[in-house]
């Protein structure tokens, strides 16, 4: 695909000149408007794109100092326009983001969680109490109104479920596929 602006021209090569003789008073402009070199130097070379892009809504015959200027002009508060939505960096806050490791960790739960919540009422009441709440076997067939070796069966039956949820693939409801039983 070839751009019209590839093509030398007298009118592109007259151009050319006058914006390099110009680009001192539009480094200097720039700097005066935002006091930041680096900035004034980004909204400088940002102007200087612009002008060689749009090179052809420039009427020969006026003025290209004040064309210039007011691209120039008009990049500096387009950049403070967006200034407000950056955020400076902070070293503290990037070290407090999580690494792969805690991200990965996160995620491991979330799965552990959804497996969980997968599980048969009775057996995830089980594996809850004695698991998560530290229960004794005897508390938690207590609390859910059943011998102890019924609960004991419960907590293993769980187990056995929500690892094999854990290690089936992601595709499809592993608990279903499991069938387990909610005795």
């Amino acid at each position: 695909m070839n751009s019209p602006l590839a093509v030398e021209t007298p009118r592109t090569d007259y151009f050319r000149a006058e914006l390099v003789t110009l680009i001192p008073q539009l480094r200097a402009f720039a700097r005066r408007l935002g006091g930041d070199i680096d900035s004034a130097e980004d909204v400088t070379q940002e102007t200087l794109a612009k002008a060689w892009r749009y090179q052809h809504a420039f009427r020969p015959g006026t003025n290209l100092r004040a064309w210039l200027f007011t691209i120039c002009r008009n990049e500096y508060y387009s950049s403070r326009r967006r200034v407000w939505r950056e955020e400076p960096f902070d070293q503290a806050d990037a070290e407090s983001i999580p690494s792969a490791a805690d991200q990965i960790w996160s995620t491991e739960l979330s799965d552990t969680l959804r497996a969980v919540r997968s599980l048969p009422d009775t057996l995830r009441e089980a594996l809850l109490l004695v698991g998560a709440d530290g229960c004794s076997y005897e508390e938690a067939a207590s609390i859910c109104h059943c011998p102890v070796g019924t609960a004991k069966s419960r907590v293993s039956r769980a187990r056995r479920a929500l690892a094999a949820i854990l290690d089936s693939p992601p595709s499809g409801d592993a608990a279903q596929r499991l069938q387990v039983s909610a005795a």
